[in-house]
């Protein structure tokens, strides 16, 4: 089989002589480092909190025992843990090199993760439309038409969430979610790219690899089923909404279909599905032991007009984009199956489904975004549609997003901040690696292992830890932490798990055989050696 071929348009007239034209940045380049920038400074301005605690610590088993790395959280085998995703070991290798902790390296794979998310916007919307505005416009309807409620969840693409996610898993999968989709529909229009300047100015054809058959390359279908393999280790859930992508964009725009055409996305399937069944850590595909996570994730579907509503304005868009495109346009089926499996998560009660969420209003944002970026001048219905979309962003920003990007020392308002949770460093420093500690705080249960030290009961559920042990070890816990346990009962627990510190609350009595160690004049919480 002979090579493939590059077409690429001739050079002619006086750019010649340069090489063609002169490149200058378009508006996304500059708008998307602007925002790059400041979303970076923003994100590392404000402490770490919440889930960010579960990803330092996994940082720090791995950057322990890079090849078997401990229970991310407990003193127990970590094997068949999902969070030693690629992702992870990559920082864990990262943090063995560079001598650096679990939080420094989460706080660092914040502006990383951010740059993959930006490039993915680009690369997604320029295979949309050659419009040079639109992913500006795809950026600003992404991160402040959500509603008037603030939405914090992993996976949450808003201004004020961001603050808090940009260093975890979610968003690099997002990012790279991003690239598949518009790789996949560029594949499936024939294997072209819109050019970034866009043909009204004479950019002429896209550049293309074209394979003797006709059809983009084989390595190529290969080199994107390789990538949606990785996305499902990094963040099954949101391979979900990946995988629901692929299947828009290649019904909507795949035309001409052929046994050959079919076999190369056949090819990008099984790549997918053998990066992930190769992965030596955890099992991808083993069924969920229990239904503890979708439980924990009920609470997405509450509150959802609070939290979604203004993303509604970019239906109008999606309806136009039905009318034109028959029903195939690949962000209107897109956005259809991610309703359809959303809803399907509520009804069956697997609410683990909802994680998506966040990504179900990207096809009405996107498109959004594309109807506001055509030329001038524009109908009534294209400015009403963009009067209401402007309104709807300077709503979502002052009721939610600006407390994000708006220092309390510069607000005149009394903006909603990001929530500061305090650090445990003071702890910390006292308590020597894998050693096992029992907290009542809510706090404390979440961000101690991250330094280092083990907790006697893991936060969440772990494919690495059956529920029901887990669930045993809660209620030892909350044994030894009764007021009406006695020394014989606590020592016991204490024994069982080799507990050697306590992290207590102020208004927790401490037990008599505990000498204290340290205490935090911000909390008022006492760090206590036991055993």
């Amino acid at each position: 089989m002979s090579a493939g071929v590059l077409v690429r348009r001739a050079v002619r007239g006086a750019t010649a002589l340069r090489g063609g034209r002169i490149r200058r940045p378009t508006p996304y380049q500059v708008f998307g480092f602007l925002f790059w920038l400041l979303m970076s400074l923003a994100y590392w301005r404000v402490p770490l909190c919440c889930d960010a605690g579960q990803h330092a610590a996994v940082v720090e088993r791995l950057r322990s025992h890079l090849l078997q790395p401990r229970h991310p959280m407990a003193d127990l085998p970590g094997a068949g843990s999902p969070y030693y995703s690629p992702y992870a070991v990559a920082q864990g290798a990262f943090a063995r090199l560079t001598g650096l902790g679990g939080w420094e390296v989460v706080r660092l794979a914040g502006p990383l993760n951010l740059l993959v998310l930006l490039t993915g916007i680009g690369r997604l919307v320029r295979v949309l439309t050659p419009r040079q505005w639109a992913p500006v416009l795809a950026l600003a309807a992404m991160t402040l038409l959500w509603g008037t409620e603030r939405a914090w969840w992993s996976g949450y693409l808003g201004l004020m969430s961001m603050t808090g996610n940009l260093g975890y898993p979610s968003t690099f999968a997002i990012g790279l979610a991003f690239w598949a989709w518009g790789l996949t529909g560029a594949r499936a229009r024939g294997g072209a790219l819109m050019p970034a300047g866009g043909p009204a100015r004479g950019a002429g054809r896209a550049v293309r690899y074209v394979g003797p058959s006709g059809l983009p390359g084989l390595g190529g279908y290969a080199g994107l089923g390789a990538l949606y393999g990785l996305i499902l280790l990094v963040h099954p859930i949101t391979a979900v909404a990946a995988v629901l992508g692929a299947v828009a964009f290649v019904a909507g725009w795949q035309r001409g279909w052929s046994a050959a055409l079919a076999g190369r996305w056949a090819l990008a399937g099984g790549t997918a599905l053998l990066v992930a069944a190769r992965w030596p850590y955890f099992d991808v595909f083993a069924p969920a032991a229990d239904g503890s996570v979708d439980a924990m994730h009920r609470t997405l579907y509450l509150g959802l007009g609070g939290h979604f509503w203004l993303a509604l304005l970019g239906v109008p868009a999606l309806w136009l984009r039905a009318r034109r495109g028959s029903g195939r346009d690949p962000l209107v089926l897109l956005f259809a199956l991610d309703c359809l499996v959303v809803a399907y998560g509520w009804v069956s009660g697997h609410y683990t489904y909802g994680r998506i969420l966040g990504l179900t209003l990207v096809p009405a944002q996107f498109a959004l975004a594309v109807e506001l970026a055509a030329p001038r001048p524009w109908g009534v219905w294209r400015r009403v549609l963009g009067g209401a979309a402007a309104v709807g962003a300077c709503v979502g920003f002052l009721a939610v997003q600006a407390g994000a990007v708006v220092p309390r020392s510069l607000d005149p308002v009394g903006f909603a901040q990001p929530p500061r949770w305090p650090t445990y460093e003071w702890a910390a420093r006292h308590i020597g690696p894998g050693e096992v500690v029992i907290t009542d705080g809510y706090y404390a249960v979440h961000a101690i292992a991250g330094y280092g030290p083990n907790l006697a009961v893991p936060a969440w559920p772990d494919a690495a830890l059956d529920e029901r042990e887990r669930l045993r070890r809660l209620a030892d816990v909350r044994a030894y932490l009764a007021p009406t346990s006695n020394r014989a009962e606590r020592t016991a627990v204490a024994h069982r798990y080799h507990v050697r510190w306590l992290l207590l609350t102020r208004w927790h009595p401490m037990p008599e055989e505990a000498v204290v160690v340290a205490w935090s004049g911000r909390t008022g919480e006492v760090l206590a050696r036991v055993g």
